[in-house]
């Protein structure tokens, strides 16, 4: 009788062991660690000069209407171009923009300048980076699935996700403390080392010619990615979970009300409460490294999405501080669970020739959802109160992975090489 093989252990760091992975994963890292930055510190300063609630709501809309309006066209250019050479240019922009608000917030500026033409031109520079991030997304999504093996986007997929996580908690932590203690010139220009730490590391990826070269027109070409995704049922199915569970899981947004009204906790107490999800996302998906949910990757996400959208009921209806600190950290470890499977999923069924143009559809199902989801969180609130707003869109939200299982019960069987090969 032979010896029965020994188990391979899975490894952990499997992606990492790729020189060209960890350079992406520093690009992502180091990039999303100043884009957090940026966030904080601009709704700050402009704050600051208008003393207007709606300059702050601006800020949203100047970046999200260009990624979202170029999402289309950015993946298109991201299928036909050499990948490297586009992110060189996509983040060469950014600099540049963060450049010249770094510029407008000095001193000798704001002599020169008045507030009226400083804040223009801070929305003029936001716009310009959502005009980026609408090619980002694709160009990044793209080069990714080309420096792993296929074998290796479960892990790769953890990784990237865990880098980003990270980074959106250290981000505005650092933003803040920088602000309040050197002032805005200074942070940005914090801001700026780091995003030419992010476009350095692309000067070690390699060059990343495309797969795709078109032979028909450019409206053809993006109909051609928008009905392969609506044509393969679980992509369509996972975009369409993540787009209704974030519009109706965006409760987080009220988490200011919870903190100065409902559980008294004030401005530090609300700083714990929003690094709480981060965390519970970090922490699961270090896990998942070792242990990873794609055994049966449908099973497993309709869990994750039903756990995110009870944590939200839960928090809503907690009246204990610490409590509420656990729902928050369950419902970033169950958002992570989902993150992992839905990438790793579009990692698989997207071909290589349509990565930037499949990419570009998720993004205008997702890119726009968290704003949306704010809004119609902020809505029902205004009509229903906080507490029943939150533990409406929970309850909604598990609706939704109830809908989605009895729509696709034949998906749930279906292990990870079961659905590579199938392609459904």
């Amino acid at each position: 009788m032979e010896d029965p093989k020994p188990i391979e252990k899975p490894d952990p760091f499997a992606a990492l062991r790729y020189r060209e992975f960890r350079s992406y994963l520093g690009m992502r890292f180091f990039f999303t660690f100043a884009y957090q930055m940026q966030a904080v510190i601009i709704g700050f300063h402009i704050y600051h000069l208008t003393k207007d609630p709606l300059a702050l709501g601006l800020i949203g809309l100047c970046e999200a209407i260009p990624a979202i309006c170029i999402a289309l066209y950015g993946g298109y250019v991201a299928d036909k171009t050499e990948k490297r050479g586009l992110l060189l240019k996509i983040f060469t922009g950014v600099f540049l923009c963060s450049l010249i608000m770094m510029a407008v917030t000095t001193k000798q500026m704001h002599a020169y300048i008045p507030t009226s033409y400083i804040v223009p031109t801070m929305y003029c520079m936001i716009f310009g980076i959502g005009i980026a991030r609408g090619f980002f997304s694709p160009a990044s999504f793209s080069i990714m699935a080309s420096i792993v093996p296929k074998k290796l986007y479960p892990n790769s997929s953890t990784w990237n996700s865990s880098s980003w996580q990270l980074a959106s908690i250290l981000g505005p932590l650092t933003g803040g403390l920088i602000y309040a203690f050197y002032g805005i010139t200074i942070t940005y220009f914090v801001i700026i080392t780091f995003i030419a730490i992010a476009l350095a590391c692309i000067f070690f990826l390699k060059p990343h010619l495309p797969s795709y070269i078109p032979k028909e027109s450019i409206v053809k070409s993006l109909t051609e990615g928008v009905q392969f995704v609506f044509k393969n049922k679980m992509m369509l199915w996972a975009m369409s979970l993540d787009l209704f569970s974030v519009f109706f899981g965006g409760a987080v947004s009220l988490l200011p009300v919870f903190a100065e009204d409902i559980l008294k906790v004030g401005s530090e107490g609300l700083g714990y409460m929003r690094a709480a999800a981060s965390m519970g996302a970090v922490v699961t998906m270090l896990v998942m490294t070792r242990f990873s949910p794609m055994n049966r990757p449908w099973r497993n996400l309709l869990i994750a999405v039903t756990g995110f959208g009870t944590s939200i009921i839960c928090y809503g209806l907690s009246k204990n501080f610490y409590l509420t600190l656990m729902f928050l950290f369950m419902e970033g470890a169950f958002d992570s669970v989902s993150v992992i499977i839905r990438s790793t999923i579009m990692q698989l069924l997207t071909p290589d020739e349509m990565r930037g143009r499949v990419s570009a559809v998720n993004s205008m199902f997702i890119g726009s959802s968290n704003e949306i989801g704010a809004f119609e969180s902020g809505l029902t609130a205004k009509l229903m109160r906080t507490v029943p707003a939150v533990v409406f869109g929970g309850s909604m939200t598990i609706a939704i992975a109830g809908i989605t299982y009895l729509k696709t019960k034949g998906l749930i069987k279906l292990g990870l090489e079961e659905i590579n090969e199938q392609k459904v």
